[in-house]
């Protein structure tokens, strides 16, 4: 199936992937004197009194905006808010299918990181918790940073997080059929934009003490000025045996490659150069840093990729319909460290030792078994921090 001339078609006869189904009855005089006026002043009122009854007595509690401003749509880059419209009502779809969230696409005519912030902080007493989506690198940084500084309500930023969450459940598996422990390892991550400077984060959260970080320009050296100021503070904790010079150089011995970069850009040499079992996550979309036939080739034990073409997606997917329906259900202020570690367990946990093997190593996007799991450790991780507020 050409994939993209059917969606495209499919997209002109769908007119859209989601809609508003009422609730309610409004189909005789009681019912929308209740559901409306006069009935309705007493809700009104009483949230007047209270701002918090308004999670008992609207959908606010289980509404949550995918937000956009079109500057990094799905590897698409900057094509635009009303262009990335396709993609926010995908994964509100998602969002209701494995999450019973009910999501809804905002798409930003803006740039301008302060007129974001702002927006997203008047319209944040309609929704339960905010999801920021394909908002280009390094102004999603400081978008995330201050929203979750200044509202109440979880903020997740799902380039980010829900990648690193992802990345770290494929990797805690992994490393158990490879034999080998997560304090032990090092890990090579090529992209070094939102999502390759979150995974180098959180995986160094889990216990990897040897990152090597690198971009277009090569491996993240602390002091390079060549990088921008998010970069730079990130060699400030990796690289710490200081390496130089391309991924070429990075790769070699490495236990793990992490791919968020370009197509094609590793080598079967580069693959050769690595640890014993080496394990590959090329996540480069719609074509991966190396392709798996020529990886496996080159003497790799496990791959993942981006693509559901091959064995062991990586994909969000698993992550935040789960990780907001957890949040949501404990009214959870944040989403924290230890909420997104769970996560990442939550998904591994789907996968037993039994049905462990190389070419299986995460749970299917669509199994809900992984969407519960997720939802149940988050709001247990959400109510052991203190951040849940039911």
């Amino acid at each position: 199936m050409n994939y993209r001339e059917e969606s495209l078609k499919l997209h002109g006869e769908w007119k859209g992937k989601i809609e508003v189904v009422s609730r309610v009855s409004v189909q005789d005089r009681e019912h929308l004197s209740l559901a409306y006026t006069p009935g309705v002043a007493e809700p009104c009122l009483a949230i007047h009194e209270d701002v918090e009854r308004s999670f008992d007595l609207t959908r606010r509690w289980n509404t949550v905006p995918v937000i956009t401003d079109g500057t990094a749509v799905l590897g698409l880059g900057d094509i635009g808010p009303e262009a990335g419209m396709p993609v926010m009502e995908g994964k509100c779809a998602l969002f209701k299918t494995f999450g019973d969230v009910d999501a809804y696409p905002l798409c930003i005519r803006s740039k301008d990181t302060e007129e974001i912030i702002r927006t997203i902080k008047l319209l944040a007493g309609s929704f339960g918790g905010v999801n920021l989506e394909d908002i280009s690198a390094p102004r999603c940084f400081e978008i995330e940073t201050r929203l979750k500084e200044e509202l109440d309500i979880p903020v997740f930023h799902d380039d980010q997080h829900g990648t690193a969450i992802v990345t770290a459940a494929a990797l805690l598996n992994a490393l158990k059929l490879a034999n080998k422990k997560i304090e032990d390892i090092h890990v090579v991550i090529n992209g070094a934009g939102a999502a390759g400077i979150a995974i180098a984060k959180f995986l160094m959260a889990f216990g990897v003490k040897d990152v090597v970080a690198c971009s277009s320009k090569g491996i993240l050296v602390e002091g390079d000025t060549r990088f921008n100021p998010a970069q730079q503070e990130l060699a400030k904790i990796t690289n710490k045996r200081r390496l130089s010079g391309g991924l070429e150089n990075a790769m070699k011995g490495a236990d793990v490659f992490v791919g968020v970069s370009v197509a094609n850009c590793v080598t079967k040499d580069m693959v050769r150069s690595m640890a014993d079992k080496p394990i590959l996550f090329t996540c480069a979309n719609p074509i991966p840093e190396i392709l798996p036939e020529e990886a496996f080739e080159a003497g790799a034990f496990i791959v993942g990729t981006g693509s559901s073409q091959y064995a062991n997606q990586i994909n969000n997917v698993l992550v935040f319909p789960g990780l907001f329906r957890g949040a949501l259900d404990v009214r959870a202020k944040t989403v924290n460290m230890e909420m997104m570690m769970a996560a990442s367990r939550g998904i591994a946990s789907c996968v037993s030792d039994e049905e462990l093997r190389p070419d299986y190593i995460l749970p299917f996007a669509y199994d809900q078994r992984a969407h519960d799991s997720v939802a149940k450790a988050v709001a247990q991780a959400a109510r052991d921090t203190g951040v849940a507020k039911k």
